[in-house]
């Protein structure tokens, strides 16, 4: 498997993925964290155009996507019941979306954006349980809660070296 920078053309993959995902996430009991479409292919075409769309490809075949940058996020600014590891810089992991039966992408993926930066910060919904396991298995830390932009809430990892 490899990692790569995703381009306009890989879009339509990329999409298919993450259709697949929130149906995954709505068959599983987490139909909340990706409603009304997100992410729209606005916000993905935006991450392409500005270098943070990854794809992790196997085979030839496009398997997994998501959004890497060592940014500022916003909605990491205010954290309750916890705080974070550090106030270093640090990489975001967002978006990370699985569409094949092979086991251990999601950690893969994981793993290359920790050997970018060493130092992460990621966040998900309390019901995505897929995503929590292998948040622990890859010895993120529970820092608190943070809100994302519509308001709800969202349990919050940081991983540092």
């Amino acid at each position: 498997m490899q990692i790569i920078k995703a381009t306009p053309a890989d879009l339509p993959r990329v999409m298919e993925i993450y259709q697949h995902a929130r149906a995954f996430m709505n068959a599983n009991g987490n139909g909340g964290q990706w409603a009304n479409g997100y992410p729209q292919q606005s916000l993905i075409s935006a991450g392409i155009a500005q270098g943070n769309c990854y794809v992790c490809v196997d085979d030839g075949a496009i398997i997994a996507t998501f959004y890497y940058a060592k940014e500022q996020d916003p909605t990491y600014q205010r954290i309750e019941n916890g705080h974070w590891l550090n106030e270093k810089p640090y990489g975001v992991l967002h978006r990370i979306a699985v569409h094949s039966s092979k086991k251990g992408i999601a950690s893969y993926c994981l793993q290359w954006c920790f050997a970018q930066c060493g130092n992460m910060r990621i966040d998900t919904h309390q019901h995505n349980l897929p995503m929590l396991r292998v948040l622990e298995k890859n010895g993120y830390c529970h820092c608190g809660i943070i809100y994302v932009a519509d308001g709800t809430p969202r349990l919050a990892f940081q991983k540092t070296r």
